[in-house]
């Protein structure tokens, strides 16, 4: 082969495309694709990393009342934060939608401050506002004659100020999704939709939120993804207590792994995840394909 025609082979458009994602490829490989397969492998060994056990670790944690009190508040506390989340980020989008476009920028910024601060530094804040010696939340709460509440000592208000928590830091990411998916509605549909006499209710049910399906679908699939993998709040403000009574799926693969030392069982814990997450992941996007197919 010479020079010109290793030159017109390199030309080709597929090649080219090619060789321009090869880094992101292996960076994939290196970073995503081999520790999951490695993580899959130690799952099978015993805790001294000596003995292949097979499925023994997962048949194990399947015996342990603890691993299932993780699996239900793992769900519960996705399903609960990923639809407030969803539903104050709608209203928000759609109120500063309305605002005329030269006051919308400032509000976009202000908003989206929850996000953009790392959260195990802006968890650390809310850990003050929560904790019983200094609460200033309490300290309020005395002020006008009310009981302090023990924020992270009770199994109820220990769940709720970590879905508090994980709602104030991703609400801005449903905000930004939403806002753009309105901006990108023509408005010759709305200004239809008033000639033909439909109300407020009538154009959010036929116009905003059919227009809104798809970006609304994998919003709140990407949002479950990583809610189910919250590490942050959870470690920052309770530690998985009381009593494991808050510990997600990332902090109880954390306690058993490298806290006790068993890091095949906590791998376990950690890929007990990716079938959940994987049938949740193919029936939304199904749907997604489904209407786009419609379109």
């Amino acid at each position: 082969m010479n020079n010109s025609s290793v030159y017109l082979w390199l030309r080709q458009k597929p090649r080219i495309a090619f060789f321009m994602c090869l880094p992101l490829i292996l960076m994939v490989i290196c970073l995503i694709i081999y520790p999951f397969i490695y993580s899959i492998f130690l799952s099978m060994l015993n805790k001294a990393e000596t003995k292949f056990v097979g499925i023994g670790n997962y048949l194990f944690l399947f015996k342990r009342e603890t691993f299932w009190l993780v699996v239900q508040q793992s769900i519960f506390f996705a399903l609960v934060a990923v639809f407030f989340k969803a539903l104050i980020g709608f209203i928000a989008a759609h109120s500063i939608n309305t605002i005329p476009s030269k006051g919308q920028r400032k509000w976009r910024g202000m908003l989206l401050i929850p996000w953009v601060i790392p959260p195990a530094l802006s968890t650390l804040g809310w850990w003050w506002l929560f904790e019983p010696t200094y609460s200033a939340l309490n300290w309020f709460l005395v002020k006008i004659s009310l009981p302090a509440i023990p924020w992270l000592s009770e199994t109820f208000w220990a769940r709720f100020s970590i879905i508090l928590v994980n709602i104030w830091v991703g609400a801005p990411f449903f905000l930004i999704m939403y806002l753009a998916a309105l901006k990108s509605i023509p408005q010759d549909l709305y200004e239809a939709a008033s000639i033909d006499g439909a109300n407020y209710r009538q154009k959010l049910y036929y116009i905003t939120l059919p227009m809104m399906k798809n970006i609304i679908s994998i919003t709140i699939l990407f949002s479950i993804i990583v809610t189910f993998a919250n590490f942050d709040i959870v470690r920052v403000l309770t530690r998985g207590g009381p009593i494991d009574t808050t510990h997600l799926f990332a902090t109880y693969a954390f306690r058993v792994g490298i806290e006790s030392g068993d890091i095949p069982l906590g791998a376990a814990v950690s890929l007990f995840m990716f079938p959940i997450l994987g049938i949740l992941a193919f029936i939304i996007l199904r749907n997604v394909r489904k209407r786009a197919m419609e379109v």
